[in-house]
């Protein structure tokens, strides 16, 4: 059991209901119910909507990733959750239901980051991440630098995006042509009949004095609008393939070189990208024949375990109970804005020095 532990993961922080289930780096269900359908009338994510949908579809999903799996819940070694960062109410909903779940089956908890998460997810695809690697992860929230020599305890951030994520610059311009909500697959695929270099969309923060590592999109996203703005108000077509390809071009050369900045700089040798970006199709050609140029290994899962899902989730929590790292306390709480230097939620410590893990215990939180 210490080598292969059998864990299910929980996540919630956004849109999907995920639920997986994982033996040590073996994916044995993954479950997803999608809300997204119906936040697309919206253009974005609606909050109160997502937290409903959570609340449908969880039992139903857990149940159906059990099912799945060919296991019953008490057979699990733990449970797995993601605690934040993420929306408030959709994250309450996932660690409501994992606390339940731990209390009824007696099984220890774990609490932990969605970023985090997304780099352990790897191990599902290529085996066990090399210490330290370099994680580039890239989403509708997130466009973040992150090195990380544990994934259970020592993730450290190097950069992260001053304004727009990637992600949510992909769906602003998605909205501008009129492409649809979510915006990264349909850009992604109507940029494949464009010229990449049919217009000089600018780089954000990769001038000589601009942070190293930092990204920016909010400039590159208002370039565009302004560039179709002066189209259409001159009655000229907007060659819509054209502007996807230009603006999908000048976000993945951005990410990718500042990634291989990055590991050049701290003598890293393998670079894993994650977050739902990541299942673009040129950020990964671009970043595995820059990689190769490097002499840097490249990993990315593929793409259905890019985009947020619950085995992301049971893949760290696995991981911890290998670990043997310990569970998160019954009164676990979601966080909004939990920094990735906080990979699991621990037991919480006394003033006399006691972990509340024993109180945990006491309640029927674990054996």
């Amino acid at each position: 059991m210490a080598d292969e532990p059998l864990v299910l993961g929980i996540e919630t922080s956004c849109d999907e209901t995920g639920v997986g289930i994982v033996r040590g780096t073996t994916l044995l269900a993954d479950a997803v119910a999608s809300s997204v359908n119906d936040h697309a009338r919206f253009g974005g994510v609606v909050p109160e909507i997502a937290s409903r949908a959570h609340l449908e579809a969880m039992v139903p999903t857990i149940q159906r990733a059990l099912d799945t799996a060919g296991i019953k819940g008490s057979d699990l070694d733990g449970i797995a959750v993601t605690a934040g960062p993420g929306l408030a109410g959709a994250l309450l909903v996932g660690v409501s239901a994992a606390k339940a779940y731990a209390w009824a089956l007696d099984k220890p908890l774990y609490g932990v980051n969605h970023l985090a998460s997304h780099i352990c997810v790897d191990q599902l695809e290529h085996g066990r991440l090399p210490e330290p690697t370099m994680a580039l992860l890239v989403s509708g929230g997130h466009s973040s630098l992150l090195l990380t020599t544990d994934i259970t305890s020592d993730v450290r951030p190097l950069g992260a995006t001053i304004d727009d994520a990637a992600g949510e610059a992909f769906d602003k311009v998605a909205r501008v042509l009129g492409l649809g909500f979510p915006g990264g697959p349909v850009v992604d695929r109507m940029a494949r009949e464009g010229d990449p270099k049919a217009i000089a969309f600018p780089r954000g923060l990769t001038g000589p004095r601009d942070p190293e590592y930092d990204f920016s999109f909010s400039g590159l996203k208002t370039a565009v609008a302004r560039w179709v703005e002066a189209r259409r108000r001159a009655g000229e077509p907007v060659p819509v393939a054209d502007v996807a390809a230009s603006f999908q071009e000048a976000v993945t050369d951005v990410l990718t070189r500042k990634a291989i900045r990055a590991c050049r700089d701290n003598d890293v040798d393998h670079l894993m990208i994650g977050g739902g970006v990541a299942a673009n199709s040129r950020l990964r050609a671009m970043a595995q024949q820059r990689c190769e140029k490097a002499g840097i290994r490249l990993r990315v899962p593929r793409p259905g375990l890019c985009t947020d899902n619950g085995a992301m989730v049971a893949a760290l929590g696995a991981e911890m109970v290998r670990r043997d790292r310990s569970p998160s306390a019954i009164e676990l709480s979601a966080d909004s804005s939990l920094p990735v230097t906080e990979v699991s939620v621990p037991a919480v410590s006394d003033p006399h020095g006691d972990v509340h893990g024993q109180a945990y215990r006491e309640l029927g939180g674990g054996a």
